[in-house]
């Protein structure tokens, strides 16, 4: 790591040449979002954004998992203490706005599961590289939960309305490989084949011009960032709610007890 990187717990920051390469790094509950990571990911996004050693950002995990998600015991906590959430909803639209402001090119190498708030880091990065077995999606409403930390964003702008609403209703996981037919990802690959492919293409863009790269990346997120500014506020809103219901409190369990949730609707 660069003396020149700031130091963080659950994330790993490393200088490549002019690469930046920012990885989740809770490998042991894969990579999920605890509240380190929340409070942690938005500050390390606004530096990668500003920092003026690098030309390109490349967002990984380490171990096995890009991110599963929000970590279990975590959510139980706030299940219980739902005040304690609206912190971390704040936090999340604080990832989502970084994201969409970074100027760089950001890729994202999907080393592997990539689930709610993990999925949402990995659309809303620029190119995304997935490793075949991984698998990506946005599970809120399995547990009881509004999709609101970005997922309302992003999937649509991907992959159409229609595909989007599918997908998060359900909470169903796609297979990398079908995320490429449906174009919600780029790429997928075997596992052995992820760093060739990921290296080659950031050289690719780190032999680009980087003003013309940035400029255009700019000009192509701005629709993104308007829906983001129209969508989030209400988003964070109603995930809020829905983290004080009795649903979100029997999800939780049920993911605990590895059976299917009974919702009420309450």
């Amino acid at each position: 790591m660069s003396h020149d990187l700031p130091d963080y717990r659950t994330i790993l920051l490393e200088r490549r040449g002019r690469l930046l390469v920012m990885t989740l790094n809770r490998p042991e509950a894969l990579n999920a979002v605890n509240l380190d990571l929340h409070d942690e990911l938005p500050e390390a996004l606004a530096f990668a954004g500003r920092d003026n050693g690098s030309d390109v950002l490349l967002l990984t995990g380490a171990g096995r998992a890009f991110s599963a998600g929000g970590d279990i015991a975590h959510m139980e906590h706030n299940a219980a203490n739902p005040h304690l959430f609206d912190h971390e909803a704040r936090q999340a639209k604080r990832i989502v706005s970084a994201l969409l402001d970074i100027e760089k090119p950001v890729v994202c190498r999907m080393n592997g599961h990539a689930v709610g708030l993990g999925a949402s880091i990995a659309l809303l990065c620029d190119i995304i590289f997935a490793a075949e077995g991984a698998k990506i999606g946005d599970p809120h409403v399995g547990i009881g939960l509004v999709a609101g930390d970005g997922g309302a964003v992003i999937w649509a702008q991907r992959i159409g309305l229609a595909k989007a609403k599918e997908y998060l209703l359900t909470g169903e996981l796609l297979s990398a490989a079908r995320a490429v037919e449906i174009g919600l990802i780029n790429h997928c690959l075997p596992a052995d084949e992820l760093d060739g492919a990921v290296d080659a293409f950031c050289a690719k863009l780190l032999a680009g011009a980087p003003n013309a790269i940035r400029w255009t990346k700019i000009l192509t997120n701005m629709e993104l960032k308007r829906i983001a500014g129209a969508v989030m506020e209400a988003g964070i809103a109603y995930e809020s709610l829905s983290v004080r219901t009795a649903d979100h409190r029997e999800g939780i369990a049920a993911l605990k007890e590895k059976r299917t949730p009974k919702f009420t609707g309450r």
